[in-house]
């Protein structure tokens, strides 16, 4: 099999983008810049009360690796979906980014495919709604072991962790990278995520985690401390490689005892923050895998968030290797 930058594993939803105010989000029980998981019913209702919506395939890791094939990189994709057209809305779109993607879908019977309805609020701030649906039903009998090794870097995603299917599926995709010496890199996903997961992230950062990905909010939980100086002294004394996200303040990435602190690349308007986490990682990961240095590689991830949040959605509309190219980040 052809080698791979990038090859994730995590959640297959299919996001429903729409615009709300302040009140929408009050008189339906969101925390505005959140995620929460609801259940079949309420996301319909939701889906029901919202206004126009745009459909196309997400997901925190799926979004990240079509950031990476945006980059002209080699990326591939497991999880899970159902035989439905969500399912098929999924599939056709991540497959149209030129990732690998051949996890097949669950039989008859199975929960939908999950989705995920992303909010924009007029300043940006995007709240999330998910139903997971059949993606957590991933088992460790579905992680193709030979696109696994044919990977440079394998990307976990910390929602998977709330069914404990998924969490087989993790380890023994984390077990098959190690030994085909591969790393593995995790990503915190979401604040109240490491709030449910704190011990068992803890122990998969220690022992088998070599890029952790996390927000000042997602880290700072982690270490239960309200200093990010702290979290961070603290992610050092723990891991390899991490890239801290820090907003409009950049990015701190840690290595060998040393901080690299890079800026956010200027936007002119932030139009929706959805995915920038997701889009950081791309470019950060891709600057790894290819070789290029830790400040590089951050400023590829700045570059592609920068590009994520000046429009609604979490795919790029102009083609991230351009972009780079652009920049002199990228030669080749």
């Amino acid at each position: 099999m052809q080698e791979h930058h990038v090859v994730g594993i995590g959640n297959a939803i299919v996001d429903i983008l729409g615009r709300c105010d302040d009140a929408f989000l009050a008189k339906h029980g969101c925390t505005k810049g959140s995620m929460q998981l609801v259940d079949a019913a309420a996301i319909s209702r939701l889906y029901d009360a919202m206004g126009p919506g745009v459909e196309i395939s997400g997901g925190s890791v799926a979004n990240t690796v079509a950031g990476v094939a945006s980059l002209g990189g080699k990326a591939g994709f497991i999880g899970k979906t159902a035989s439905d057209q969500f399912g098929q809305v999924f599939g056709h779109d991540i497959r149209a980014t030129g990732v690998t993607f051949a996890t097949a879908p669950a039989g008859p019977g199975s929960e939908p495919t999950g989705r995920c309805l992303v909010l924009v609020t007029p300043d940006g701030q995007r709240t999330m709604s998910t139903f997971l649906g059949v993606s957590p039903e991933l088992g460790d009998g579905e992680v193709d072991a030979d696109l696994i090794a044919s990977a440079r870097i394998v990307y976990l995603e910390g929602y998977l962790f709330d069914r404990p299917q998924a969490k087989a599926a993790f380890r023994r995709a984390a077990d098959i990278a190690v030994k085909a010496g591969r790393h593995v890199a995790l990503s915190l996903s979401d604040a109240f995520c490491v709030d449910r997961h704190r011990a068992e992230f803890l122990d998969l950062i220690r022992s088998r985690v070599d890029i952790l990905f996390a927000n000042e909010a997602e880290v700072t939980s982690l270490y239960q401390t309200k200093s990010f100086d702290e979290a961070a002294r603290r992610t050092r004394a723990d891991t390899k490689l991490a890239a801290l996200t820090r907003s409009e303040k950049g990015s701190v990435i840690l290595s060998d005892g040393k901080s690299v602190v890079v800026p956010p690349e200027p936007v002119a308007k932030v139009v929706d923050t959805t995915g920038a986490g997701d889009l950081y990682a791309a470019g950060f990961l891709y600057g790894v895998a290819s070789g290029r240095d830790l400040e590089t590689a951050g400023r590829l991830g700045s570059l592609a968030a920068a590009e994520i949040i000046s429009h609604i959605g979490a795919r790029p509309e102009t083609r991230l290797q351009d972009l780079a190219r652009a920049k002199g980040l990228l030669t080749s």
